[in-house]
């Protein structure tokens, strides 16, 4: 299930991809099967362990055209281990809404991408998250949890502050909204055979719209994503520095009759 939109964020065979915050993997699987260059980090061991498993998986069943390469890492969002401009594509989904330091994140990101380079950052949706907190307190107090709640242009305005521009946003997973209300209404924790009956049907339904992508359910899902889509998503470029003038080639001769830091 992908949150980003790849016919809005295109991605070229051989391009490098940084997929941070990659959880279980399902965005970095796409780059992979893509023919990108792909880096999946996240802080949590085990969850890289998985992803680097598949990563192998994938390669043995011939997923992935050559050329094509796939590396899983632990690391800390907020200290990247990557020089700058390292990256001709982000990808930071569901990630965000975790990190007290956002705008640390953020300058982290835009100083491994390259000028030119495409970032997508996908964050739970202003109305639908507002509704599942004031269902259950126990679906964001937790170690971990999620501790803030974006409204779009709060977003779009931090990444422009951070140096990028935005150029594209919509909003996903319309089927998957009310499920995490009933979620957190019946126990957000009571999961399989604990779980309250809706929910176990509303899960049956989102496993088989996944598994079988029937036309009614892809229909619906367009028809609800703008209304009650469960996340926000965000598309911007880093633009490139503006060319600098080349004084000693083409000095400036009022400039160099004048002593330094003086106008």
């Amino acid at each position: 299930m992908l949150t980003v939109d790849f016919s809005r964020f295109p991605l070229a065979p051989g391009d490098r991809v940084l997929d941070l915050g990659c959880g279980a993997g399902r965005h970095a699987f796409e780059c992979y099967r893509r023919g990108a260059r792909v880096v999946a980090l996240d802080r949590n061991a085990e969850e890289i362990r998985e992803v680097a498993t598949w990563f192998a998986a994938m390669k043995e069943a011939g997923e992935a055209p050559a050329g094509a390469t796939a590396t899983a890492m632990e690391g800390d969002a907020l200290a990247l281990p990557f020089p700058d401009d390292s990256f001709d594509v982000v990808i930071i989904s569901e990630v965000m809404e975790h990190i007290p330091d956002d705008k640390g994140v953020l300058a982290e990101m835009v100083r491994v991408l390259r000028p030119g380079g495409r970032i997508a950052v996908t964050v739970p949706r202003y109305g639908p998250e507002k509704v599942c907190w004031a269902l259950s307190d126990a679906y964001h107090e937790v170690e971990g949890g999620h501790i803030r709640i974006y409204r779009g242009d709060e977003l779009l305005g931090r990444m422009r502050e951070a140096g990028l521009r935005p150029y594209g946003t919509h909003h996903a997973h319309g089927l998957h909204a009310p499920y995490w209300w009933l979620k957190c209404a019946f126990g957000v924790h009571k999961d399989g055979d604990e779980a309250a009956l809706p929910v176990r049907a509303y899960h049956k339904l989102l496993v088989w719209d996944i598994m079988k992508k029937p036309l009614a359910t892809r229909v619906a899902e367009r028809a609800l994503d703008p209304l009650i889509g469960k996340s926000f998503v965000a598309y911007a470029t880093k633009p490139h520095a503006p060319d600098v003038p080349d004084v000693e080639a083409a000095p400036d001769p009022a400039a160099a009759a004048a002593p330094l830091g003086r106008a």
